[in-house]
């Protein structure tokens, strides 16, 4: 699970790897999900909130930066 405090303090560039590679292990756990494979489901829910969470913070940053560029 990755703390929104966390997120806050990494690059722009670290964001979109770690957005990256969310997805990545998203679409893992949904064909483990299919196959009948995944044993935790609840890590498909924890994984959405962490992709949500990454971004978020890309966005308000991107919006921060198109303010201050006006």
């Amino acid at each position: 699970m990755v703390d929104i405090r966390d997120v806050r303090k990494m690059s722009d560039e670290d964001i979109l790897n770690a957005i990256e590679d969310n997805r990545a292990e998203m679409y893992q756990l949904r064909l483990q999900k299919a196959n009948g494979e995944l044993k935790n489901e609840n890590l498909l829910w924890q994984n959405r909130r962490d992709l949500a969470r990454l971004k978020t913070v890309l966005s308000q940053r991107q919006a921060g930066s198109a303010q201050k560029g006006n």
